[in-house]
């Protein structure tokens, strides 16, 4: 696959209001290839966040390097080419809902990048069929659930087209419902769309569906590979603050019970599996 992110010995200081400098994030190398679905996790404060931003260059490295297509982000001539290429669904959707009819804040962002209008009306419509949303059209954004913002706030990004979407705790304002519908929507871009998405998140249950996971720990990696060799470190997991999916917690106090049973089990249907074979 093509390497469309590559993060070199990345840094990044803030200063606190006492004036304090502190690390955000600290010596990061990563590299993303086209295509992939990754899960990024970490406690509060572990530097999840302060990585979205940079990769959208909101914010601007300390040392180091990130360049996305090529495209160094710390170069402000190349801040139009990554925003393109690189957008962002944030965890509240009244903070990126600007008009007061759906299909024109689907439009928004396309019209602001002097896309021809027929083709805005074509994405417009097409983008809101994906994320299910086109009955709404005519509706005002204000009368939706958090759940139906959401997919509005994702139609509207995906009509700009980039290639890269970064989604920072986007569901951890909603219902389990709500979620569901947004994580499908995502596997949806990342399988039909070929859409890379770097997917910022809490949820153990979201993060097993990734391609990768990555979790950070007071700025630095600390796990970089798949699921199933991620979360099978439950004690290590839980001594950075982190869950485990329910059912791996399961394996692993069956374990500790005596029991013969795989640390690597991720869902419930892997669970039967298992057991089914056990009793054959």
């Amino acid at each position: 696959m093509k390497k469309i992110i590559e993060i070199k010995d990345l840094s990044y200081e803030y200063l606190s209001e006492e004036n304090k400098k502190t690390i955000a994030l600290k010596n990061i190398n990563l590299n993303i290839d086209n295509g992939e679905f990754v899960a990024i996790l970490g406690h509060n404060g572990s530097g999840k966040s302060t990585l979205a931003k940079l990769l959208n260059a909101q914010i601007f490295p300390t040392s180091g390097s990130i360049k996305i297509f090529d495209f160094d982000t710390k170069e402000e001539k190349n801040l139009w080419d990554i925003r393109q290429k690189c957008a962002m669904v944030f965890q509240n959707p009244d903070n990126q809902l600007v008009a007061t009819i759906i299909e024109e804040d689907v439009a928004f962002g396309p019209e602001n990048l002097g896309i021809d209008p027929k083709e805005i009306r074509k994405r417009v419509d097409e983008t809101l069929e994906i994320v299910k949303m086109k009955p709404y059209k005519r509706h005002s954004p204000h009368m939706l659930s958090g759940g139906q913002k959401q997919r509005v706030v994702i139609a509207g990004v995906l009509a700009m087209n980039p290639e890269i979407l970064i989604f920072d705790e986007a569901t951890a304002m909603l219902d389990p419902i709500g979620r569901d519908d947004i994580i499908k929507t995502i596997l949806k871009l990342n399988k039909e769309k070929k859409k890379t998405i770097l997917y910022i998140t809490h949820y153990m249950e979201e993060a097993v569906l990734a391609d990768r996971v990555i979790v950070l720990n007071n700025g630095e990696i600390a796990f970089d590979d798949s699921p199933k060799k991620v979360f099978c470190n439950v004690e290590k997991m839980k001594s950075l603050g982190l869950s485990v999916p329910q059912v791996t917690e399961l394996c692993y106090m069956l374990k500790k019970d005596g029991m013969d049973i795989p640390l690597d089990i991720l869902t419930i249907d892997e669970m039967i599996n298992f057991l089914e074979e056990e009793i054959k």
